[in-house]
């Protein structure tokens, strides 16, 4: 199945589920297998790694509540508690029981969180590069306000979108995170980094986000867990995942030499190859 088969701007569906209206992609048959994004992306980030993973899954993507072209608020905001509620609401209005999740990032988080809470009951969590635990102590004092403080201001994500409008900074500012990703892509972010939404639900979920009670819950985790971890990701430290494993000494670990935050982006076909193999292993293929 070529990449172009994920045209997510023009067959994507929407759903309205609790107040929010969803943007989703669904391709391929099999074992269902959920897709979520990170802050400040959307679905398009699994453009051609979804349709390698769709000849073999059933693959559901959409864009987190916020982002992209899915509307609407969950009850409680952007907050980890209420984005995870809400998207296993959205996964449960599908009738879907998903074998597998993966999320990148933030996703990764959502997704860990909805598990935990009993509302997503996979075989296995892929974690890519996922953003599982808190900053630490000084950075935390440091970040949350700001955040805070740009998500209230208007101007700031109006200044956003007004700086955006050259593709080099949104290029400079995705380079930063140690991947380097193709035209297309970068022209996916450029598109979302000038919508004036998007940009504000991003701030928000920034604003909100609190890891301290993931963290407490992750040794609670029942289903199997990989790390996937581009050794060159500037956004999430690579030795965050072995802190992660000292929570879940079973959890599998699979390092990326050379490829940073986005490295399903920069090699979808390592990343399938990885999530393919660990369905197999863990019976969810």
């Amino acid at each position: 199945m070529a990449a172009e088969a994920f045209e997510a701007r023009h067959t994507g569906r929407f759903l309205r589920v609790d107040g929010v209206r969803w943007h989703l992609q669904q391709l391929g048959a099999g074992p269902a297998l959920v897709l979520a994004h990170g802050t400040g992306a959307s679905m398009h980030s699994w453009r051609d790694l979804m349709p390698q993973l769709a000849q073999h899954f059933a693959v559901t993507a959409f864009d987190l509540p916020g982002h992209g072209d899915t509307s609407g608020m969950p009850r409680g905001g952007l907050s980890l508690d209420a984005m995870s509620a809400a998207v296993a609401s959205l996964i449960e209005a599908l009738e879907l029981q998903p074998a597998l999740v993966a999320g990148h990032s933030a996703g990764a988080a959502v997704l860990c969180r909805a598990c935990l809470d009993g509302r997503l009951k996979p075989r296995a969590v892929i974690s890519l590069n996922g953003a599982l635990l808190p900053l630490h102590r000084l950075q935390k004092a440091l970040f949350a306000p700001v955040a805070r403080l740009l998500a209230a201001t208007p101007l700031s994500s109006r200044l956003f979108v007004w700086s955006a409008r050259d593709r080099r900074a949104v290029q400079r500012l995705l380079a930063s995170s140690g991947s380097s990703i193709d035209a297309a892509g970068i022209d996916h972010y450029w598109r979302l980094a000038r919508s004036r939404s998007h940009v504000e639900g991003a701030l928000q979920m920034m604003a909100q986000w609190d890891l301290d009670g993931l963290e407490r819950d992750l040794p609670k985790l029942k289903p199997a867990l990989m790390l996937v971890v581009g050794d060159n990701d500037r956004m999430v430290p690579p030795a965050e995942a072995e802190k992660v494993r000292r929570l879940l000494p079973a959890a599998s670990l699979a390092r990326l030499p050379s490829l940073g935050h986005l490295a399903h982006e920069e090699r979808p076909d390592l990343v399938s190859e990885l999530i393919i193999d660990f369905a197999a292993r863990v019976g969810a293929a």
